[in-house]
């Protein structure tokens, strides 16, 4: 089942989501009159930024909440609430692009599948994810602050899919798609509202972590987890998650 998102946190709150995007832009290079697939559209601040250049932009997104904002903000844009792990386009689309949404796919040959579908011969795949060892310092005060409450944090309770470039490469290979380039890099990232960044963010990020906490015990929880944290990622009155990001691009 799709998360629920809160669009508007999303925008107020998230807005380095899309920013830090714009260098993915850049590695796509779209042209005016290429048709382009935004896989995780969002809110679409990537999508239209896409569009301004000319170029014929579908959204998806399996959020109805993401696809409803995205739709009021670009009127005049198409939006489609779709699984990522679903595509139904073939052979229609130039270029395939995707920010900071294909860690949040758990099956992602499913979704690789549909890429390569949707693409005409030659087109290109250019996406930025969570790469493998994302958020691994906070993955582990998650795994403190769970045994703290008498609960045990297991990958499965993660929503979250963060390949090496091995993996990730072999599995595009597998469905068609040459790797032309792909960097696995640190990003230190500063969240927003100083002592509450963490806490706003893991409110946004972490609701399907936080189905397998009694409720009851959240609030311990999101202590344990402020606490066990802040030694590593709370630097100068501001919380910086250990992102690690995977970009590529890959050609049909």
């Amino acid at each position: 089942m799709a998360a629920k998102w809160d669009a508007g946190l999303y925008d107020a709150k998230h807005g380095f989501v899309s920013e830090l995007g714009k260098g993915v832009v850049e590695l796509l290079a779209p042209k005016g009159g290429e048709r382009i697939l935004d896989v995780g559209c969002g809110t679409g601040q990537l999508t239209a930024e896409i569009a301004a250049v000319g170029a014929a932009v579908v959204g998806i997104d399996s959020s109805a909440e993401m696809i409803a904002e995205a739709r009021k903000k670009y009127p005049a844009m198409r939006f489609e609430v779709m699984d990522a792990r679903e595509i139904s386009f073939a052979a229609e689309f130039d270029a395939v692009f995707s920010n900071a949404a294909l860690h949040w796919v758990k099956e992602p040959e499913r979704v690789i599948a549909g890429v390569a579908r949707a693409l005409k011969q030659g087109g290109r795949f250019v996406a930025e994810f969570g790469g493998h060892g994302n958020v691994g310092r906070l993955m582990a005060a998650f795994g403190r602050a769970s045994a703290a409450v008498g609960l045990e944090f297991s990958t499965e309770m993660s929503p979250w899919y963060y390949p090496s470039i091995k993996e990730y490469a072999g599995l595009l290979e597998k469905h068609g798609l040459e790797v032309q380039q792909a960097a696995l890099f640190d990003r230190p990232t500063k969240l927003e509202d100083g002592e509450r960044g963490l806490r706003v963010w893991m409110e946004m990020f972490c609701g399907r972590i936080l189905n397998h906490v009694p409720a009851e015990k959240r609030e311990q929880w999101l202590q344990g987890v402020e606490r066990e944290a802040r030694p590593q990622l709370f630097q100068h009155g501001t919380w910086v998650l250990d992102y690690r990001r995977l970009r590529l691009v890959a050609v049909k």
